[in-house]
């Protein structure tokens, strides 16, 4: 199997040592890929050092909400590895130094709104956008978008922005697939449920319990999923929503054994 060895990764959002974000990158370097890993502060070169450093690992920092800093992220891959082959839009709402709130659809503010979106979609295309033409060149890519099952499936109060920015990011992902595909360039999105991302709330643990598997799930389960969507052989897959949440959404009742 060809897997993902050889090729040239980028994956967002991988600042948190114990996040879905580093996850993927640790289980994409494992599996053979070279990889850029950013984030919005410089403890992405920590995510590298504890990666254990090498030619194939480099970290980029910067807030890809600025479509000119996302296009930078995909030159700097360019000018260090000459090519870019596996995309993993991760970003989103988790910030260092930046305070995330959770309004009420009757009292969300403009700028929170905006902000939601941003942060996931607008990161998400501004990436993609500057990705596709390397891809396109090589005829070949790999694009892996990080939704939720929050917006698509499910949802919970406080979440109307975050809801409709995952949302629409599935959308966004069949267009990549359809205009795309025959460029040799997939696209699939992911959709997490309850990850222990290492904040271990109440929240996370109760419905982490409920679910038919009994616990939350874990950011390398998260990363083995996305190594095969960014393999050579997942070549006939593509504008799917792949659900990885334990089983929590396909159970009607929600809470200890009746």
């Amino acid at each position: 199997m060809a897997g993902v060895n050889g090729r040239v990764a980028i994956v967002t959002g991988a600042g948190n040592p114990q996040g879905i974000g580093y996850g993927i990158a640790k289980a994409l370097r494992e599996a053979g890929a070279s990889v850029v890993l950013g984030a919005t502060t410089a403890r992405i070169h920590e995510r590298c050092a504890e990666l254990g450093g090498g030619g194939n690992l480099a970290g980029f920092v910067g807030d890809l909400t600025d479509r000119t800093t996302a296009a930078g992220l995909i030159q700097f891959a360019l000018e260090r590895f000459g090519r870019v082959d596996i995309l993993v839009n991760n970003a989103g709402m988790q910030q260092t130094g930046v305070e995330t709130s959770w309004p009420a659809v009757d009292s969300i503010s403009d700028d929170a709104w905006s902000r939601a979106l941003r942060v996931s979609l607008d990161t998400c295309f501004f990436v993609t956008r500057a990705a596709i033409p390397a891809m396109k060149k090589n005829r070949h890519g790999r694009i892996i978008n990080m939704s939720s099952v929050s917006g698509p499936v499910v949802t919970f109060s406080g979440g109307g922005a975050y809801g409709a920015a995952k949302a629409a990011m599935i959308g966004y992902t069949r267009s990549l697939a359809l205009e795309l595909g025959s460029d040799g360039i997939i696209a699939n999105a992911i959709a997490p449920g309850w990850i222990n991302n290492g904040g271990n709330s109440d929240q996370l643990m109760i419905g982490g319990d409920n679910t038919p598997i009994g616990r939350p799930g874990r950011p390398e389960e998260v990363g083995s999923l996305a190594v095969y969507l960014a393999s050579d052989e997942c070549s006939y897959l593509t504008g799917q929503m792949i659900v990885i949440d334990g089983g929590n959404t396909i159970q009607e009742y929600k809470g200890p054994p009746l």
